[in-house]
């Protein structure tokens, strides 16, 4: 059914045992419940968040309208302390602080030098990380990283995947997330693994018509709230409220599948990265032919690869 709205399952409670044997498989997302995130719930106030961050300059994205798009880069990056950085996110309305009451402020934190380290907000923020537990759902050798976020109200992040699995632990504020399978990427105008539609709630289907093909699963996510995203699931966020957030990646391949000089964890696999390089120069090779013989053993090669690699096995 086009434009089909689902609900993202919410669960309680959930043992690390269960989630590993009985959810985690079915790699579909989840909003986790009660899960012990430590005291930053109630803890990481506005005030203590300048207090511990002090002037510790990071480096973040400025927007001046609420849609925000990767891929023409309608923002610019600054660098700011950190206790200015969640002042103005936070709407402290303050002159001092303020340069333009149309900019929205977005933080995803990064390791010390960004072409080397991950982003571990326990070896950024240290100072932040007694207030906080990651949920105990995979061995310690799994972790990748762990990402502070932090957003003004109303700002949207673009549609995109990333290669790994993920908590994105809300710990203050409200956000709204709209995920898209997979299976669904053939709907989504891909660039990279980043989708051009960027308003999906009223999208411009004379330019995008198959978008409404792809099934949208909604969530929100209150203080507390885990939702598990598995690695290739779209996700796009709102943040409805001022609010911080914190995702945990890990890797669920083994580790020599990945990219080594990938410290953001969203560089594709490597084998995928070189069965796209072949394939294009296969249709490189194609293009050697007249129109009508390159349209049919390019539809044979498609035929070919759905027989082969289309997976029965998901929804």
């Amino acid at each position: 059914m086009d434009g089909q709205r689902l609900a993202v399952p919410r669960l309680q409670g959930v043992s690390r045992e269960h989630f590993l044997e009985h959810l985690y498989p079915q790699r579909k997302p989840l909003v986790l419940e009660g899960i012990d995130l430590g005291p930053c719930t109630s803890k990481w106030t506005v005030d203590y968040l300048c207090q511990v961050g002090g002037t510790k300059e990071v480096k973040i994205h400025v927007a001046s309208v609420a849609q925000m798009d990767f891929i023409s880069k309608n923002f610019v990056y600054r660098t700011l302390p950190f206790d200015k950085l969640v002042q103005r996110a936070a709407e402290e309305k303050h002159k001092e602080f303020f340069i333009s009451e149309d900019e929205k402020y977005y933080l995803r934190s990064l390791g010390e030098d960004p072409r080397k380290d991950v982003a571990d907000i326990r070896k950024q923020f240290p100072l932040l990380e007694g207030d906080i537990k990651f949920p105990n759902f995979f061995k310690e050798e799994q972790f990748f990283s762990s990402v502070f976020r932090i957003s003004s109200p109303g700002l949207q992040l673009w549609t995109h995947y990333d290669v790994m699995d993920n908590f994105l632990i809300q710990v203050t504020g409200k956000k709204r997330v709209t995920l898209f399978s997979p299976r669904d990427a053939q709907y989504l105008y891909l660039s990279g693994s980043k989708s051009e539609v960027l308003n999906i709630d009223s999208p411009d289907l004379v330019k995008y018509p198959l978008f409404s093909k792809a099934r949208r699963y909604e969530c929100s996510l209150e203080a507390g709230d885990t939702l598990f995203i598995p690695a290739l699931w779209f996700h796009n966020v709102i943040s409805e409220e001022f609010g911080v957030g914190v995702n945990i990646f890990w890797k669920h391949l083994p580790s020599e599948c990945y990219d080594k000089t990938d410290t953001y964890g969203n560089k594709d696999p490597l084998a995928a990265s070189r069965a796209v390089q072949i394939l294009d120069r296969a249709l490189k090779t194609l293009g050697e032919l007249p129109e009508e013989y390159r349209d049919f053993y390019a539809r044979q090669m498609v035929l070919h690869i759905q027989d082969k690699a289309y997976s029965k096995n998901f929804e």
